[in-house]
Formats: C-alpha cells, sequence, structure tokens
C-alpha cells in the first residue's frame, strides 16, 4: 500500500500522489478523509490543515469552496504540479476506477451517522470489491459492515493482542488487522499468523523490514518508500 499516495514524487493525499500509485502499480493506495463544515469529504491527514496548507484552523470549521481555494505549502514538488487543490473522496476514488489498485480510506472523522455517505461514494462507483475502509475506531467499522458487508475494513490497531484479533473477527469475515509495525515483534506478529486473520502492516520502509515480514508469512505492508 502506498501511505497516502506516492509521497517521494508528490504531496500527500493529493491526486498526483495517487496517479502515481497506479503507474507504479502498487497493491493500494491510502488515503485520510474528513469532513468541512458543509459536508464533504475531502482528503487530509491532520484534523487541522496547517501543516499542508497556508491557512489555519480545523477543516471541520471550513466550508469546500474555502478549502478548495487553499495553496499547499509543503509536500514533494508541490510547485511542479498546477492547480494542485485539496481532493475530495470523489476525485480519489476515480483515480482507481478501471484500474488493478486498490482505493484504500482511512475514516479519520469523528462520525457514525454520516458514514453512509462514504459507503454511497464508493458504491456509486462501482469499486465495493476493491475499496478498503480502515478506522482505529472499531465502532466506525462495525456501522460500514452493517451497511455494506462486501466492503473490506481493515482495523488499525497498536499491538497485536489476543483481544484485537477477537474484537475484528466478531465485526465479520471480510475484517483485517493493520498493526504498527513498530509496536510489535515476532511473537505477536505470529499469533496474528496462526490466527487466521488477514494483516497489513504500517508503516514499513525498508526492505530488510520488508523481508522479515515476508519470511514470517505476512503479505501486505504500507509503506512510504517507492515501490516497483
Amino acid at each position: 500500500t502506498a501511505h497516502r499516495g506516492v509521497t517521494s514524487i508528490a504531496p500527500e493525499n493529493t491526486i498526483p500522489a495517487y496517479e502515481e500509485s497506479v503507474k507504479l502499480g502498487y497493491y493500494s493506495a491510502e488515503c485520510d478523509i474528513q469532513r468541512t463544515k458543509d459536508g464533504v469529504w475531502v482528503l487530509l491527514h491532520n484534523h487541522t490543515v496547517d501543516k499542508r496548507f497556508c491557512e489555519y484552523g480545523p477543516i471541520k470549521d471550513v466550508t469546500f469552496e474555502e478549502a478548495r481555494k487553499y495553496s499547499y505549502k509543503e509536500g514533494s514538488n508541490f510547485w511542479a504540479y498546477d492547480d494542485l487543490k485539496i481532493p475530495t473522496l470523489d476525485e480519489f476514488l476515480d483515480v482507481f476506477v478501471g484500474t488493478n489498485t486498490r482505493p484504500q480510506i482511512e475514516i479519520k472523522a469523528e462520525t457514525y451517522d454520516t458514514l453512509h455517505e462514504v459507503v454511497e461514494a464508493v458504491e456509486k462507483k462501482g469499486l465495493v470489491e476493491s475499496s478498503i475502509v480502515i478506522s482505529f475506531d472499531l465502532e466506525q467499522l462495525r456501522v460500514i459492515h452493517e451497511l455494506n458487508s462486501n466492503i473490506e475494513l481493515w482495523y488499525l490497531i497498536d499491538e497485536i493482542t489476543p483481544e484485537n484479533i477477537a474484537a475484528a473477527k466478531a465485526v465479520g469475515d471480510n475484517v483485517w488487522l493493520s498493526p504498527n509495525f513498530d509496536r510489535n515483534d515476532q511473537a505477536s506478529i505470529k499469533l496474528a499468523i496462526d490466527a487466521n486473520i488477514g494483516v497489513s502492516f504500517w508503516t514499513v520502509n525498508t526492505i530488510e523490514d520488508a523481508k522479515m515480514l515476508y519470511d514470517m508469512g505476512v503479505r501486505y505492508i504500507e509503506t512510504d518508500a517507492v515501490c516497483n
């Protein structure tokens, strides 16, 4: 998985970063989504806009029209892209229609009653079978599963424990674990493998770490490094 897109080539959570992930043949590409004041799902990791843009404040306090005018001040080669704007969820999904790269959507907004909008966006684009929705909030994944049980879900966690494995499995058959690589050792990794649950580690940025996981039987990682 390309973590926030191919961020070594283009700024994170931008359309060029995801277009690069398709060109390079990534298995999937991850984005972060939040809602603006007027209810538009946009791509942004932090709850405030000041890290990426020349403005300040929470994204939830500005309208989409206002956010769309924001100028990037940071990110790989941000100056090289004409008319670089904060993308919507729909624009993100459009990148993957008709491709072999899977869109991966991390829900950053603290919401439950608006998650149907995410499901509807995926359904509208015909991407139910290829999309992956991820969250640290297991209740959000339960809501998504109830809305459409065919969408694959990944439960973001720090350490793999028997309790986390059981909680993920209780949601449904298509729920994976997505653990923090730095917070796990070979013993905890083996717990997931022995439990026969899908697992994808974040964020793995060296060949040595990727090889260690591969040798243990892990086949999915999230990375900031360019993989081709």
